[in-house]
């Protein structure tokens, strides 16, 4: 049997734990949408000669149900008063995406 990831995890937690989100397509109009924003995610790393990277940066995790045509690299979104652009999209194979951010401004500059 199937699971239906979408209707039965990755709905019911953005119901709980989602915020409000713009998001704004580079080649279409805006929509009102969902996710589970980070304002400091933590990305780990190893370089080739075995040294630790450490990277740092806004995050979104969005349900992909939720977007006409699939989020991508340039979009731009707002959400808890600042405006960011898609700096990439991480699909997880069950129907989310992470969606790694750069802030471009606070949503009133």
């Amino acid at each position: 049997m199937a699971v239906d990831w979408d209707r039965l995890v990755l709905g019911p937690t953005q119901r709980v734990f989602g915020e409000p989100v713009t998001y704004a397509p580079a080649d279409d109009g805006p929509f009102q949408t969902t996710g589970i924003f980070d304002r400091a995610y933590t990305e780990v790393d190893i370089a080739e000669d075995g040294t630790q990277i450490n990277t740092t940066l806004p995050v979104l995790g969005v349900r992909l149900s939720q977007f006409p045509i699939g989020p991508k690299q340039g979009d731009q979104l707002t959400v808890q008063g600042g405006v960011y652009v898609v700096k990439d999209v991480r699909p997880d194979g069950h129907g989310a995406a992470k969606l790694m951010l750069n802030r471009l401004r606070s949503a009133d500059e």
